[in-house]
């Protein structure tokens, strides 16, 4: 019974010619969804043609073409095999929104005639491929794929490349677990590094290539997978479960033979009495997405109890019992335009895609990060490419891999820079992050910007086109240089002595700032507004900092071993700037409040904070909040996690949680308004 959302719930077609065009185009699909080649479509794409064939087969019943594909596993496109499953393996049904789930609980209603007593489950919809593994006596003789759901192909040659589905278990039981083969996005990102290495295409999707690997038999290598069970039956009539076994039940016993299950995910799996919990629980797994190892199309509704499964009943494709509530797509397809070079402060030369503008998680995306030259050269991307591009939550769009079935005629390798894009100079190609040979010189109206910014040394008024000129005429080669500038200087640079006066004014008053914005000026590798906070107040004094070695580098919150000596090394080379600073009356100390020393009322708690501030902290931004928090005594942190203590959540316009929220409130987070948390930290506000 899938259930349409309101959007798609009208077929587009108007003829039974449009629907024989519309049937070619989902075999073709098909083929390359459940096979392992590159598919024309994306996951969001094919979910709306099916959409449009299922809703127009609903409409005209009897005008439904005989061998569509729609009333078959994986709509009859999956490899069958020859190996026959022990019992059916079937795929699951889906629903788009709330009011699907509802219909899907008032359907198992119906066919139980009374509401389910043992409540339900919740668990991740992996995006893999569907296998079941056969052990005997303990060893894994076996794994299936899905196939038709009655039959499969063997794929055991792939026996000790998935994590998760051991090669021998901690008990010697004889049992057939069910589950998903996927690649983690960190396994994802090495096999597609061992590809490139070979010759070979990357991959275009975790998915599709998790699919060809288990099929690839003639590889001359191998690369790593991972599984996670979500059910399992009895194999050659040996028992493994208690009779009537509830599904949560039956995955802890698979855990404890020593197989990793969907309840191993961050995600987790939960029992829920209602099906409102449940659908707060798939709220709850849709906003932790970006954060997990690996990608996952979904959450999985389940009846918990073994008998109400069974009452329930099965179709010719899917259970009754069970059912998938599909998430947004945070991978789509699109065409790769042009690609642009930016140099960052330091001499790095940054990629960036320029793409057709296409709807990801909620929003439109135009362009998508690319790591390097190299990087572009491994993947094989070309300008008019259509390419695969993933986002997921807050996470930067990133292009995975070019589809190389819809390479136009003429497409040209995205051309690499043979000199500096903004200076014109010498190019340094010694690593693969290219990097202006000037190295900070050339991004010295970046650098200069980026100092002179509110958040730093707050010089109102000198933006691009003052900085751009004052670095053009030489007045200005490094930030100390902005505290020697004459009237007459400035005069030049704005093109009128009013506004010289008024930059003079500000440059002057820059002069008292905190050591924290003076070393966050600075520009130095590895520290941004957080962390040049925590230096500052860890060290007290610019001359402290510079004694500093990376054994007391360390010391500081966040500083690692291997940030440690990139930190001391950058303050070294910046000595030269350092002593003008000094000698321009720059403030080299960071005050210190005996408040915050006593320990104030955040002390030991991390703290995240989302939406619009209001009430007195109307205006405050991300890094003033920040500050806030670490000047009360406790750490800001970015993204709701176990370690979190606090939320300050502002309510968004439309009255719904924010992800974030939902994030808290499943992992017990304390949740406070910007009101509240105001009053809290009240005297530390100025």
């Amino acid at each position: 019974m899938t259930t349409f959302p309101a959007a798609q719930a009208q077929s587009s077609m108007s003829s039974r010619a449009e629907y024989e065009a519309a049937l070619s185009r989902l075999r073709e699909a098909s083929q390359a969804y459940y096979g392992d080649g590159d598919s024309a479509l994306d996951d969001a794409s094919y979910d709306l043609l099916r959409l449009a064939v299922l809703a127009w087969e609903q409409e005209n019943p009897a005008e439904v073409s005989p061998d569509s594909p729609t009333g078959l596993v994986a709509d009859g496109a999956a490899p069958a095999g020859d190996v026959a499953h022990t019992t059916r393996l079937l795929s699951l049904d889906n629903v788009f929104d709330a009011e699907g789930l509802v219909a899907w609980g008032a359907s198992v209603q119906r066919r139980l005639g009374r509401a389910p007593a043992g409540g339900f489950t919740v668990e991740p919809k992996i995006d893999g491929a569907a296998v079941a593994g056969r052990y005997r006596d303990g060893r894994l003789v076996q794994i299936i794929t899905r196939g038709d759901g009655s039959h499969g192909e063997d794929v055991s040659h792939v026996i000790g490349q998935i994590d998760g589905l051991p090669e021998r278990l901690s008990v010697p039981v004889t049992v057939e677990v069910r589950g998903e083969v996927a690649f983690t996005q960190e396994q994802f990102e090495a096999a597609n590094a061992v590809r490139t290495a070979h010759g070979a295409q990357p991959f275009v999707n975790p998915r599709n290539g998790t699919a060809g690997t288990l099929r690839a038999k003639d590889r001359p290598y191998r690369l790593q997978m991972t599984f996670w069970a979500y059910g399992a039956v009895e194999l050659d009539g040996v028992p493994f479960l208690q009779p009537g076994a509830a599904h949560a039940e039956t995955l802890r016993a698979v855990a404890a033979a020593g197989v990793r299950t969907t309840a191993d995910s961050p995600a987790g799996l939960h029992v829920v009495a209602e099906l409102a919990a449940a659908q707060q629980q798939v709220d709850a797994i849709a906003a932790m997405r970006a954060q997990l190892p690996v990608g996952i199309d979904g959450v999985v509704i389940k009846l918990n109890e073994a008998a109400e499964q069974q009452e329930a009943g099965v179709g010719s494709r899917f259970p009754h019992w069970a059912i998938a509530f599909k998430l947004p797509a945070v991978e789509r397809q699109t065409v790769l335009e042009d690609v642009v070079w930016e140099v960052g402060r330091t001499g790095v030369l940054a990629p960036t895609a320029v793409l057709a503008p296409v709807v990801i998680d909620g929003s439109t995306v135009t362009r998508a990060t690319l790591h390097n030259p190299a990087d572009i050269r491994r993947r094989d991307l070309h300008i008019g490419d259509t390419v695969t591009v993933y986002k997921a939550g807050d996470i930067i769009p990133r292009v995975q891999a070019a589809v190389l079935g819809l390479r136009p005629a003429g497409a040209t390798e995205v051309p690499l820079p043979e000199s500096c894009p903004r200076c014109g100079g010498e190019i340094s190609k010694a690593q693969e992050r290219w990097r202006c040979a000037q190295g900070t010189a050339c991004a010295l109206p970046a650098l200069i910007e980026y100092a002179a910014g509110r958040e730093m040394l707050d010089i109102d008024g000198l933006g691009r086109t003052y900085v751009a000129a004052l670095v053009a005429s030489g007045d200005v080669t490094d930030i100390a240089d902005l505290f020697t500038l004459t009237p007459d200087q400035l005069t030049v640079a704005s093109g009128s002595s009013k506004r010289a006066v008024k930059l003079a004014e500000q440059i002057a008053a820059a002069k008292a700032r905190p050591l924290n914005r003076v070393f966050c000026a600075l520009g130095v590798l590895g520290t941004g507004r957080s962390m040049s906070r925590r230096i500052a107040r860890h060290f007290g004094t610019m001359d402290a900092i510079r004694q500093a070695d990376a054994a007391a580098m360390q010391d500081v919150e966040g500083i690692g071993p291997e940030k440690a000596p990139v930190v001391v090394e950058q303050v070294a080379a910046l000595a030269p700037v350092i002593d003008k600073l000094v000698a321009a009356g720059v403030n080299m100390t960071e005050p210190q409040d005996p408040a915050a020393q006593a320990g104030g009322p955040l002390d030991g708690k991390v703290v995240v904070v989302t939406g619009k501030m209001a009430g007195p902290l109307d205006g405050m931004g991300r890094s003033e909040m920040n500050a806030l928090i670490e000047k009360a005594g406790g750490r800001a942190g970015s993204s709701v996690s176990s370690r979190t203590s606090v939320l300050v959540s502002a309510p968004s316009a439309n009255g719904k949680p924010s992800s974030k929220a939902v994030k808290a409130a499943e992992l017990g987070v304390e949740v406070i308004t910007p009101e509240a948390f105001a009053e809290l930290v009240a005297d530390y506000l100025t």
